[in-house]
């Protein structure tokens, strides 16, 4: 799908008509993907466009930064540039403080939409250990299946924990080791002990399943789910 430039406010034409065409066409986009029960990555960049236009309204970035300035004069012996605003600096400003004040409800409404999406994905998703669970669950693998299909996707995950501005997060990285058919005869313990054969570095996995009572898509929507529920069992 198209995307909406993350300075998208600033850059180029700016003008109200203009910058309504354009954020009118993203959200229709964003529309489109929700339709289809897609969350992943329209609903973090919904989340991530509010939140820099909300910083903007409330003046913690400023706005005349947003816009380059012409070079009135260079400084060579002190290694210093002067700039000089924009004859219509202000007219500009304003604008895009009435483009800022139409698009944060809209972004606020598309959010809303897409959290309800993921609420209800959440809801009807099953999330469960697969045999016995050791005490060291921070690695191991993920069993992701759908009703009515026989395609186990099967991932090994890693959970980390990362310092970011003297805050610890817990991060989990999850990718494909094999897509399997669940049968009477390949239950979802032989697949775990098929993938303990070929991943040797994890002799005593930790195993869950994540089973979809509806078939929504798997990256973009069930794979993100995953991960979040995930992360609550591994941080306990």
């Amino acid at each position: 799908m198209k995307t909406l430039p993350k300075n998208w406010i600033a850059e180029g034409l700016i003008d109200f008509e203009y910058k309504k065409y354009q954020l009118l066409a993203y959200l229709q986009e964003t529309d489109q993907q929700f339709d289809a029960a897609k969350l992943y990555p329209v609903l973090g960049e919904l989340i991530e466009h509010h939140r820099l236009l909300d910083d903007l309204k409330k003046g913690k970035s400023e706005m005349k930064n947003l816009f380059p300035k012409a070079i009135s004069s260079i400084d060579v012996q002190n290694a210093k540039i002067h700039y000089q605003p924009r004859e219509n600096e202000g007219e500009l400003m304003q604008e895009i403080a009435n483009i800022t004040e139409y698009a944060l409800p809209l972004f606020s409404q598309q959010i809303h939409k897409g959290k309800e999406i993921y609420q209800h994905v959440e809801n009807q998703v099953k999330f469960e250990p697969v045999g016995i669970m050791p005490i060291y669950t921070q690695e191991g693998f993920i069993l992701v299946s759908k009703e009515n299909r026989t395609d186990i996707h099967a991932y090994q995950y890693q959970s980390n924990l990362l310092q970011l501005a003297g805050e610890k997060f817990r991060s989990v990285t999850m990718w494909l080791v094999g897509v399997f058919q669940k049968s009477i005869v390949n239950t979802l313990e032989k697949i775990k002990l098929q993938l303990i054969r070929e991943v040797k570095e994890l002799p005593n996995p930790a195993t869950w399943r994540v089973h979809s009572a509806q078939d929504f898509p798997l990256e973009e929507t069930l794979i993100p789910i995953s991960k979040r529920l995930l992360l609550q069992h591994v941080a306990k």
